[in-house]
């Protein structure tokens, strides 16, 4: 790597390997946007600083100008943030990709930085109390309307979508309940009315789902869940058109500051290197668990994508790889008996993240969904009765085990 060579990560992404094919998605996300000093290491180099120096004051003002190609500061660009944002763009079939210090500030940056009051916003009912929390209450004091969808179905979405309207948001699973949208279809309506779909992919992972090539604009992830997957750093991340994410996104995330650290890209980008495998093998995991909750006379439903009792199998056959590794269910008994089921568990851990190696539990309505009204809840299905299970590496055997034993305390 030369002195001054590395751009700021929003040109097309690099294949490392020069080779005479289309790189397999999994070799991708070993070798996708690999970047090496002059000192040849195996490894990406972790660059912890913030600012960067210029051979002349001349450059320094080219490179504020954008006529030289040069690092500015790191709450701009980093370079290994920028192997981040190539390796992950990359293995999303993406022109272009940029990391955010949380999913959340990814979520809230991917819409914040494409409305403006007057502006209509068209979005999925079920999703994350946050994501709820940024359109349903934070934009409408900015003077912008958000119309939320509580049907699936076609007819529902070409009735929200008669009008002009700057974006649509959905997320799709959702969370926790792991309802389904349509991602084409919805897509098809968007673009008749000139509005840009931007999709929460979180729950499926760039792994199970390809947004992109099913006709959404934008993706957006919180890469805590799945792409880190262990437990240690939090991150979010940004997909869409080289223009989208130079012209619209980067502008906002500069001025705003919601930056991925650079040790924080170091970490995912080794995740990446595994995350295939760790979600093949959570998603087979949790299709097992799935396939004995529901078999089970303490459990009142079962939510998961991958059962054919699922209202969106079909959906879920044609859209997704796999069912993935979330499971939502609601027990036969009130809140208490819940939290006596939870505390029997054994192997599984009670916890609020998902996409982990270790197994999590929580109960949406007194945790990840608190702070949503009991009426908004209960719109979205949500009940005191509702579990959600991030299903993880361990032996599926031993989950199934664990959460056997635990029900039989009912």
């Amino acid at each position: 790597m030369t002195k001054h060579s590395r751009p700021w990560g929003y040109h097309a992404p690099e294949q490392s390997a020069q080779v005479d094919w289309e790189l397999h998605p999994d070799t991708i996300a070993i070798r996708g946007g690999l970047a090496r000093t002059g000192f040849g290491e195996t490894g990406e180099a972790l660059f912890m600083n913030s600012g960067f120096t210029y051979d002349s004051a001349e450059q320094a003002a080219a490179s504020f100008r954008d006529d030289e190609e040069h690092f500015l500061y790191s709450r701009f660009a980093n370079p290994t943030v920028a192997m981040f944002e190539q390796r992950l763009a990359a293995l999303e079939g993406a022109e272009a990709a940029m990391a955010t210090s949380t999913g959340m500030s990814a979520m809230f940056a991917s819409v914040a930085s494409m409305v403006k009051q007057g502006d209509r916003v068209v979005a999925s009912l079920n999703m994350f109390s946050s994501c709820y929390v940024v359109l349903c209450e934070i934009l409408p004091q900015w003077g912008i309307e958000t119309v939320l969808v509580d049907d699936n179905s076609e007819a529902a979405w070409a009735d929200a979508l008669k009008e002009p309207t700057k974006l649509v948001f959905i997320e799709t699973p959702s969370n926790p309940l792991l309802g389904l949208i349509d991602i084409r279809m919805v897509s098809d309506l968007a673009h008749k009315v000139g509005a840009t779909v931007i999709v929460d992919n979180v729950m499926a992972s760039p792994v199970l789902q390809k947004p992109l090539e099913l006709g959404a604009d934008v993706i957006m992830y919180s890469a805590t869940k799945h792409i880190d997957g262990q437990g240690r750093v939090l991150g979010g991340a940004v997909c869409g058109s080289r223009d989208y994410i130079k012209n619209t996104l980067m502008p906002f995330i500069r001025h705003t500051g919601p930056s991925m650290s650079s040790f924080n890209a170091w970490v995912l980008l080794k995740s990446l290197e595994t995350l295939t495998m760790r979600v093949e093998r959570m998603s087979s995991n949790a299709q097992a668990v799935a396939e004995a909750l529901e078999a089970h006379s303490a459990i009142e439903r079962v939510y998961y994508p991958g059962l054919k009792s699922h209202p969106d199998y079909e959906l879920a056959q044609r859209q997704m790889k796999s069912g993935g590794s979330t499971v939502a269910f609601k027990l036969k008994g009130d809140q208490s008996q819940v939290f006596k089921f939870m505390d029997a568990l054994q192997v599984i851990d009670i916890s609020n993240n998902i996409g982990d190696s270790k197994s999590l539990i929580t109960h949406p309505t007194t945790t990840t969904h608190r702070r949503l009204t009991p009426e908004v809840r209960e719109q979205m299905g949500i009940t005191e009765s509702t579990v959600r299970l991030s299903v993880g590496l361990e032996s599926a055997d031993d989950l199934v085990r664990d959460l056997t034993q635990a029900l039989a305390r009912l």
